[in-house]
């Protein structure tokens, strides 16, 4: 049964099950301030976060190896602090994008990395900070406006976010990253049939990737229709991981509606003490 339309409760709900979904490492859902990392390897060309999470944390000790031989690679040390990211080692994450933006402090992909690397540790203020200055007024990029846009989101500034992602979208039309962002800023607010409007949208694009049809999956599953979502995200995993993601998130949801049911009826209970 579909969830109800959002309310104060419901929108408490969806994000708490989104903000979980994410922090258990899931790998068929992605979060709104991912890292661009592609494939592990030049000869490997499966996204990190299609990986199991066994899978990745091999891939993570690889990487670290490879890391660990040349840290001033830009693409091993982002794909890196990505894969740590992901299992779960944020600090460490966060220690290698600062150090790549030290020996690269005018690069924008560096900064802008080092800035969605900075927000994952909640250092909101500095990943604003990292990301405007790597941006130039004159000659706009897409990627940091909308980078900057993920990181108001989690500040909870979600009007300046949307006009950042729309921005975005005018500097590049159509692109399917930043439909899915402004597509998780609805989620974030509890708006799931706006948001599934934008994620629809995003997976239609030639240049959709795996994170974003992944994270349909989620807002489909949010809204209840387990079965549908299940579907979606077997088109990028396993089905063993799809179904295991989808039982993740009907749990959630299930341990959610029940601490609110059980607020609902220790506040009736309050009004009968006091009538």
């Amino acid at each position: 049964m579909p969830i109800a339309a959002p309310n104060v409760k419901n929108k408490r709900l969806i994000t708490a099950a989104f903000v979980a979904a994410l922090a258990a490492s899931m790998a068929g859902c992605g979060s709104t301030s991912k890292f661009t990392t592609g494939s592990i390897s030049r000869s490997d060309s499966r996204p990190l976060e299609t990986m199991s999470a066994g899978e990745l944390h091999s891939a993570t000790t690889r990487l670290g190896d490879s890391y660990a031989r040349n840290p001033n690679d830009k693409r091993i040390a982002t794909n890196f602090a990505a894969a740590l990211q992901m299992d779960g080692d944020a600090d460490q994450s966060l220690a290698v994008m600062r150090k790549l933006a030290i020996a690269y402090p005018k690069d924008r992909d560096v900064l802008a990395a080092y800035g969605k690397a900075l927000a994952a540790n909640g250092q909101f203020e500095q990943a604003l900070d990292a990301v405007r200055r790597a941006q130039t007024p004159e000659y706009p990029d897409w990627r940091l406006v909308s980078a900057e846009a993920a990181i108001l989101d989690q500040m909870g500034q979600r009007d300046e976010a949307r006009q950042d992602y729309r921005k975005a979208l005018e500097l590049k039309p159509n692109e399917a990253s930043i439909l899915s962002n402004l597509g998780m800023s609805y989620v974030l607010e509890g708006d799931l049939r706006t948001a599934e409007t934008y994620m629809r949208s995003a997976v239609q694009q030639p240049n959709a990737d795996s994170r974003v049809r992944q994270n349909l999956a989620l807002v489909v599953g949010l809204q209840g229709r387990f079965d549908e979502a299940e579907k979606i995200a077997s088109q990028e995993l396993s089905p063993e991981q799809a179904r295991a993601n989808i039982a993740y998130l009907r749990q959630m949801l299930a341990q959610q509606n029940a601490w609110s049911q059980l607020k609902d009826q220790d506040k009736d209970k309050a009004k009968v003490a006091t009538n």
